[in-house]
């Protein structure tokens, strides 16, 4: 019986009908150098072969009574593989569009909290005898980083890899009855006490530093919450989603990186800043403010890696969507995650992690419903217009029961008044980049996905000084506005 911490309880508390907090990735697989040819019983063989190597896969949530403290996780008595590894066809002619449509229903659908908080299904009927594979985790589970060394134990270097040593499997347990969770709650609760008035010292002292730090104009500076314009996706959000994938190519992200003497990362932000703009001009909907990304941060230490959970704090950044030059907008952005980054490092690293350990639950449930369900959502400016997460992925192939991984398209949760995560991960030679949406809110996800590689472009024609696309610097076609949510009028 472990508990979860804080921080990965908070994703738990945060959950709502509408608000759905697992990650999925979508994976395309050429199955043509399966060494026996493809079998959907072989995928689950391995994957089943491997799951005991990853403790998220076994374990299941046990609540505590009265919500006293955060759940536990046990090794679960009823595992059943076949739940949790299912199989299923994408419609004709199969493409990315038809696999993306079936995605975002898998990802429409929360997790049951009596089971282990998994899922992964097999899609068959992709094209040129592909297959995909959506895998679905909940957010309490895993974070990026150690998502993505979940994907060392899943999967090998090779299509026919040597056999994994064994290890010793985890023995079932038995759910713990009430009084047991109740005495661990409260004794866990008062070894934690004392940890509070240090931690309230920590944190006034990490505000003074940051206000400081603003006050000094030639200082860097990210962008603050609540400072956002509204945009057409800043609205109540339903329980429906909607999915979309774009890919660019990796070595030309670095390339612009060398050229302008900026992170990779800025050069990500800023395709997506580029992208957001012209969908945005072509709704006739781009705010005069620029838009607010917030950017999770790993703080995963050494000692950390290959643990499960979150160790993950967050950046606001400005993507300087106001300003129409790439390069520009490139340097602006570059100069607001510096700040962002001096400021995460004068609040703390952990600072986000050790304020999730005395995380209410009912608290948290009850100011997200709230949120909606009173109109603060178009009320007030949004607390930021998106997400933007950017994993590293391995620069080798990846193979899954020996079908060749082609591509990984990364989705992230949206949020209540956050109709938008914009999910990004390198793999071999790309970018894979995927849009998670809210159904009605961004109903023309594939056009905005669709700005990508014009946005990218544009940014590396002007970096590298090419005239390659100059189609691509057109300006988008206007349209009619995009349907905007209640009380739009409000905003600032």
């Amino acid at each position: 019986m472990q508990r979860l911490t804080g921080l990965d309880a908070s994703f738990l508390y945060l959950e709502t009908p509408t608000s759905h907090m697992h990650v999925a990735m979508t994976g395309i697989y050429d199955t043509s150098t399966m060494p026996d040819g493809y079998s959907f019983e072989r995928f689950k063989e391995h994957v089943a072969s491997r799951f005991h190597r990853i403790p998220p896969m076994t374990r299941r949530l046990v609540e505590v009574p009265f919500q006293l403290h955060h759940p536990v996780w046990i090794e679960d008595p009823h595992f059943d593989v076949d739940y949790h590894i299912r199989r299923i066809a994408v419609p004709a002619p199969g493409g990315r569009r038809e696999l993306a449509e079936l995605a975002a229903q898998i990802a429409s659908i929360p997790l049951d909290r009596r089971r282990p908080l998994w899922e992964v299904w097999v899609i068959e009927g992709v094209k040129h005898d592909r297959i995909g594979f959506v895998a679905k985790v909940h957010h309490c589970a895993i974070d990026g980083a150690s998502g993505a060394e979940i994907m060392t134990e899943l999967y090998d270097l090779e299509p026919s890899p040597p056999p994994k040593p064994e290890i010793e499997l985890a023995d079932p347990e038995r759910i713990p009855g009430d009084l047991e969770l109740v005495s661990y709650a409260l004794a866990s609760k008062l070894r934690r006490g004392g940890e509070l008035f240090p931690l309230v010292g920590r944190t006034l002292q990490s505000v003074n530093n940051v206000i400081n730090g603003r006050r000094d104009a030639d200082t860097p500076v990210g962008a603050a919450p609540l400072t956002a314009p509204r945009t057409p996706w800043n609205g109540v959000i339903s329980p429906q989603r909607r999915v979309a994938f774009a890919r660019v190519p990796l070595e030309d992200a670095k390339a612009i990186r060398r050229a302008t003497g900026t992170k990779l990362n800025d050069v990500v932000l800023a395709t997506c800043a580029g992208t957001l703009r012209r969908y945005l001009l072509a709704h006739d909907a781009l705010p005069d403010d620029p838009l607010v990304s917030v950017c999770p941060v790993s703080v995963r230490t050494e000692e950390e890696v290959g643990t499960a959970g979150n160790k993950v704090s967050a950046m606001f950044t400005s993507l300087a969507t106001h300003v129409a030059d790439p390069l520009e907008a490139l340097a602006e952005i570059a100069r607001s995650t510096e700040g962002a980054k001096a400021e995460h490092h004068a609040v703390g690293a952990r600072m986000l992690t050790d304020w999730g350990e005395y995380a209410a639950p009912r608290t948290f449930a009850m100011a997200s419903r709230l949120y909606a369900s009173m109109g603060l959502v178009d009320r007030f400016r949004p607390i930021h217009n998106l997400i933007i997460s950017n994993v590293p992925g391995p620069p080798f192939p990846l193979y899954l029961a020996g079908a060749e991984l082609i591509a990984a398209y990364p989705m992230g949760p949206i949020m209540e008044g956050v109709g938008l995560n914009v999910t990004v991960m390198s793999y071999r030679d790309s970018i894979d980049i995927g849009f998670m949406v809210d159904r009605e809110l961004v109903p023309d996800v594939w056009e905005m996905a669709a700005h990508v590689e014009e946005a990218f472009g544009e940014l590396r024609d002007a970096a590298l000084g090419t005239t390659k696309a100059s189609a691509r610097k057109r300006a988008p076609r206007k349209r009619a506005p995009a349907r905007k949510p209640a009380g739009e009028q409000a905003s600032a």
